[in-house]
């Protein structure tokens, strides 16, 4: 058994919190798919109107799990972190970064991440939580080659070269830096957003918006 890391709740006690307070919106336009998403503050989950009241409970049920579970990989705890960081330094750079601690901080100003070689720390901003996980991989990876290469020159660039989103990353996180003021979108989620246990990049649906299919009406 896992212990929970301190401060964060059960995906247990998350899914029934998020239950209790969970809008079923039905609609005969929508026909063969299923999608939970956030809106003011309370999950919303999105059925066909031909649904049972079993199938509306059973369906509520998983997408408010999958919602929740999803939550939960974007906001990895410190130990999380530090283990995502590993297996990140082991495929990517040759393992041959090896931070002492990763956390996150809460001090970063306007940097997604900082790194000190001399000992080996590195701290990722808490504006990253949230973000799509290949976008914090991105971020983690910056800061292990940063223990690696000072300064941000072709031979820093080249260590970066093996992860394949990291023109993607960049291209978001200056684009959530440029709309920082504007409210975040509603976070979306659906059946087909699986995480992947392989501990890879993750899925493309891990953007947040994606949506499953039900199957026809019987």
């Amino acid at each position: 058994m896992h212990a929970q890391p301190a401060g964060r709740p059960s995906l247990e006690v998350a899914v029934a919190a998020a239950l209790g307070t969970v809008e079923v919106r039905r609609s005969r336009r929508r026909v063969r798919t299923v999608t939970a998403f956030r809106e003011g503050g309370r999950t919303v989950v999105a059925i066909p109107a031909r649904f049972t009241r079993a199938q509306e409970r059973e369906w509520v049920t998983r997408m408010v799990t999958k919602l929740a579970s999803q939550d939960q990989r974007r906001r990895p705890s410190d130990g999380q972190l530090a283990a995502r960081a590993a297996y990140l330094s082991t495929r990517y750079l040759g393992g041959l970064a090896k931070p002492t601690s990763v956390s996150w901080s809460s001090n970063q100003g306007r940097r997604w991440g900082s790194c000190t070689p001399s000992d080996g720390t590195i701290r990722i901003s808490d504006r990253v939580r949230g973000m799509p996980r290949w976008v914090l991989d991105y971020v983690l990876l910056h800061e292990l080659a940063h223990l690696l290469r000072g300064g941000h020159g072709p031979e820093f660039w080249v260590l970066l070269e093996a992860y394949p989103r990291t023109d993607r990353a960049r291209g978001f996180l200056d684009g959530h830096a440029f709309a920082s003021e504007r409210p975040a979108d509603d976070d979306l989620t659906s059946m087909d957003d699986e995480s992947d246990p392989s501990g890879d990049e993750g899925d493309p649906s891990d953007d947040g918006v994606a949506q499953t299919d039900v199957g026809p009406p019987d």
